[in-house]
């Protein structure tokens, strides 16, 4: 009976390991195919779209890298520990792997595309754009904010017909406000180092995105910005699991 017992809990346990999904994910319909969208958690996501693998920002704290697809692009938003991770990339980066990243970033990674704010470049068949992310209002110490300007990346990539604005660190700049055309937006919400709830309800009211992911909120409230937004019918806020 007991070793009956035993086999069983074993046999349930491997069907666990085996086909349980640790991540949420999204299909969005494009007019090149389907994008799929794995919310890896903090600033750290996985696309796959027309047969390639692109890594956003991997760090290993959230995620086991070696059993993970490897990439066909990653892009590394800034050099902070929680969004450039060695172990992470070490496991998915391949001699055919392009990997976008900072000239900061550069320093610690090597045989990187640099991209600067403003760049725009097409990488493994994917147009890139690259945009400025920093901070408004949040500093370390007076005159030192966490993310100074000119220094990292927010990404435009365009997959098909979609537009989607991948924010890294950064508070609701000028910049973010007159971005046309997102389709998908996925927008930070981690105090203090960068937005409240507030400021990505401006953003987002300002840009108008059609669908809206927070992401990176450690422990905010998100239903304060679902309330925000409530009145915004044009934006669709979706909640994933990405503290």
């Amino acid at each position: 009976m007991n070793r009956l017992l035993l086999t069983m809990m074993c046999v349930a346990m491997s069907f666990g390991v085996a086909y349980a999904e640790p991540f949420e994910k999204d299909l969005i319909k494009t007019s090149g195919g389907d994008l799929e969208i794995t919310f890896i958690g903090h600033g750290t996501l996985m696309f796959g779209f027309g047969g390639k693998i692109i890594h956003i920002d991997p760090v290993s704290q959230y995620a086991d890298y070696a059993k993970l697809p490897k990439a066909d692009l990653i892009l590394i938003t800034h050099e902070h520990k929680d969004h450039l991770d060695d172990k992470a990339i070490a496991p998915i980066r391949t001699d055919k792997t392009s990997v976008v990243l900072t000239e900061t970033c550069a320093k610690q990674l090597t045989g990187g595309i640099v991209m600067k704010n403003g760049d725009v470049k097409t990488v493994e068949g994917l147009k890139i754009e690259a945009l400025p992310a920093y901070n408004l209002v949040h500093t370390r110490s007076p005159g030192t904010p966490y993310h100074p300007k000119g220094i990292g990346n927010s990404y435009i990539i365009t997959f098909g017909d979609k537009r989607v604005y991948i924010g890294g660190d950064t508070e609701n700049t000028p910049e973010i406000k007159a971005l046309t055309g997102i389709d998908i937006a996925f927008l930070p919400m981690n105090l203090p180092y960068t937005m409240t709830p507030e400021m990505v309800a401006d953003a987002a009211k300002a840009f108008k995105p059609k669908l809206l992911y927070p992401y990176h909120f450690g422990e905010t409230d998100t239903s304060k910005l679902t309330a925000l937004l409530k009145d915004a019918k044009e934006i669709d806020v979706r909640i994933r699991k990405m503290k």
